[in-house]
């Protein structure tokens, strides 16, 4: 895997592979965020592509977030809107996607991961793949991802989320919603998931573009309402508290 981290994409009897990783617990810097919305978008056009299954590297973590080394970095509101952004991208870059989207989750997710996890459209997970949202301790929110949270879970397990902080495990979220099976090793995981995916991907590839288009009724305006929230989280991110909270932790 490169230091700055990388994305992959393979196509097989119509099930396209895209699997991100990086050195940082599989953390987005906003490069990564955009070829991974790039990969959606290429799948989605291609008409060899029946279905996509998004994974990432490693054993332990699926994803920690969008990365803290470079919002410690971000200067300014347009640097960081431009940042948030990219969030913002990928989760309607999902749900436009033509094609289902079966995300695997091997381990944690944090944050922008639970918004990953929330804007796929199936999602098989190991009994280990806890999640949490750390935002308003770092002194933002959960504003861009929300979403797509809430519109999985409900609004008050979604609050609650968001004020605690805490760890949720695997079976909480499947009861949530967040995930569709749970299974005890990667091994079953890996089994059922291509399972599922080689159904799929005889499908009518036109039928299935069609439940696309149900499955992202309602979210019709998100374009201009991540927006809105992307702008929220850049104003924050460049606060006092947001920068002490992310020095100290970076130092630990």
């Amino acid at each position: 895997m490169e230091t700055s981290g990388a994305v992959s994409s393979s196509v097989k009897g119509g099930i396209a592979v895209i699997t991100f990783g990086h050195p940082k617990s599989n953390s987005l810097p906003s490069k990564l965020f955009k070829r991974l919305t790039d990969e959606i978008n290429k799948a989605s056009d291609d008409a060899k592509v029946n279905v996509i299954i998004l994974r990432s590297e490693g054993a332990s973590s699926f994803c920690s977030g969008a990365s803290f080394d470079e919002m410690l970095k971000l200067k300014d509101f347009k640097q960081s809107k431009e940042f948030f952004m990219c969030i913002s991208g990928l989760l309607n870059a999902m749900y436009a996607c033509s094609k289902f989207i079966i995300t695997r989750v091997q381990g944690k997710a944090i944050s922008a991961g639970v918004g990953i996890i929330a804007a796929s459209d199936y999602v098989f997970a190991t009994n280990i793949a806890h999640i949490k949202l750390s935002e308003l301790s770092i002194g933002i929110g959960p504003f861009v991802i929300g979403p797509a949270i809430e519109r999985k879970t409900g609004k008050a397990a979604f609050t609650a989320l968001a004020i605690d902080n805490d760890w949720r495990d695997a079976f909480w979220c499947k009861n949530a919603g967040l995930f569709t099976k749970v299974f005890a090793s990667i091994a079953e995981l890996d089994e059922e998931t291509h399972k599922l995916a080689e159904h799929i991907a005889k499908f009518s590839p036109e039928a299935a573009a069609e439940m696309k288009k149900i499955f992202r009724e309602g979210t019709e305006n998100w374009n201009e309402l991540l927006e809105k929230r992307a702008e929220i989280s850049a104003e924050l991110i460049l606060s006092d508290y947001a920068k002490t909270y992310l020095k100290n932790f970076m130092s630990k």
